[in-house]
């Protein structure tokens, strides 16, 4: 299975009341190592433990996640998304995240070390912000 089609069956999910925690799970870390982060950034970005992160990887079939949660894997794939609209090649596409912005709110700051901080308020600031790119309302 490609990467987009799991993205894409992970965004059929989200619409779907009855969400698969796994897809979600296993997409949502796709991105976050293609961003290259680390384990520690991984757990803050998505809020799950780092005991219970590693069981996952193990073992992605048997998860409980909570809507916190859910809504964090959410918003990194939705980031994802926005960033393949604007950008076509790889370098940008996986790189953007870090990359020093000097954009409003970004103020030389990375969008990957804000998210990183694991505020759930940072992160979908950051996801607003490059969603906008999409409409080139930046």
């Amino acid at each position: 299975m490609s990467a987009q089609e799991t993205n894409e069956e992970c965004i059929q999910h989200a619409q779907n009341p009855k969400i698969d925690a796994g897809v979600s799970f296993r997409v949502a870390d796709n991105v976050l190592e293609k961003w290259q982060c680390t384990i520690a950034q991984k757990c803050a970005i998505t809020g799950i433990p780092k005991a219970s992160f590693y069981r996952y990887k193990k073992d992605s079939d048997n998860i409980s996640l909570s809507n916190d949660q859910i809504e964090r894997l959410s918003y990194i794939v939705n980031i994802h998304q926005s960033l393949r609209m604007v950008f076509s090649n790889p370098e940008n596409l996986y790189g953007f995240m870090g990359m020093k912005n000097n954009n409003a709110f970004f103020n030389g700051s990375t969008p990957l070390s804000l998210i990183s901080t694991g505020s759930f308020g940072t992160l979908y600031e950051v996801f607003k912000r490059i969603d906008a790119m999409r409409s080139g309302q930046w």
